[in-house]
């Protein structure tokens, strides 16, 4: 996977590296964002509702093997799981295709994304840096949510840790083209769904929750049973926009059943496998296609960029 030749572009996802770094400090080895994680293995199997809308080998093989991987928020690989910035919790599922071929699916606990474009996100991130704790009001960070409506959105959008990473549901921000054996486009946001939903965790339980509780939990309960989540695609109908992430589209779109993940295993190979896996927003396999959200391109630079320090460290 190249580094973007786009100069401006390059710029931008090397400097929100450098700032995520400045933001949570360096940790050689891991992830300038979502740091803590943990790998899993397991098998997705397609609907036939998935097969009528895509070409995707995945979405038309009886099944493929997918890596899993459920991580917290902050470049902190030792933040305690309890500690609300942790929040969003993320999924990346790898769909494994073959040798060196691969199609990855991203999303977080959360429908809302601050800001839709990099420039905006790097301008974020310096407001916080600007914003310690005593700045006088208004502070940068106060300045820019002031105008930046969606990012406020995300902040104040309740975030409850529940008790494991099986009971999230994720969302897949930028919206992404599936086309059809006879070329009909249709566009989606995705959707991970768990089996079970749980409960979120009250002040009491969270207070003597250990450290890596969230991480411990998951490890467990792929030792002793099946995790299970749907896939599902929100269908953008022709008047919404599909180049805005900030911009959700209404619940009343049709939620269409794209397959099953079962998560079995955990990766044996999991510090070493860490280092090397680099997922990619933008989809890498005939019949999904990205929509013109700007934020692909960014995406998939800034983990590049972060993928290519933590193998080198």
């Amino acid at each position: 996977m190249p580094l973007p030749t786009d100069e401006k572009l390059l710029k931008t996802s090397q400097d929100l590296v450098n700032q995520l770094h400045t933001a949570f400090g360096k940790h050689a080895g891991y992830r300038a964002t979502h740091a803590k994680g943990l790998l899993l293995n397991g098998t997705f199997t397609p609907s036939a509702h998935a097969q009528a809308l895509s070409i995707a080998p995945h979405l038309n093989n009886p099944s493929t093997s997918i890596t899993v991987r459920f991580s917290s928020s902050t470049g902190i690989p030792q933040l305690p799981d309890a500690d609300p910035n942790g929040e969003p919790r993320g999924i990346a599922i790898r769909f494994n295709l073959g040798e060196h071929s691969h199609t990855d699916i991203i999303a977080h606990s959360t429908p809302h994304f601050p800001v839709r474009t990099g420039a905006e996100f790097l301008e974020l991130l310096r407001a916080i840096g600007a914003s310690p704790p005593g700045t006088p009001s208004p502070s940068p960070i106060e300045t820019f949510l002031g105008s930046h409506p969606a990012a406020l959105a995300f902040v104040s959008a309740p975030k409850p840790i529940k008790g494991s990473f099986a009971f999230e549901s994720y969302y897949g921000l930028s919206a992404i083209k599936f086309i059809n054996n006879e070329g009909k486009e249709t566009y989606l946001r995705y959707r991970v769904l768990p089996e079970s939903e749980g409960e979120a965790l009250d002040d009491a339980a969270l207070k003597v929750a250990d450290v890596n509780f969230l991480h411990e939990e998951i490890r467990k309960r792929a030792t002793e049973q099946t995790i299970s989540f749907k896939i599902v695609g929100q269908v953008a109908q022709e008047r919404d926009g599909t180049d805005d992430v900030t911009v959700q589209w209404p619940e009343d779109r049709k939620l269409v059943e794209l397959g099953t993940v079962r998560i079995d295993s955990l990766e044996k190979d999991d510090a070493k496998l860490q280092k090397h896996i680099i997922f990619d927003p933008i989809p890498n396999v005939k019949g999904i296609e990205p929509s013109k959200d700007p934020l692909f391109d960014l995406r998939a630079a800034v983990y590049l960029i972060s993928g290519r320090e933590r193998r080198a460290a």
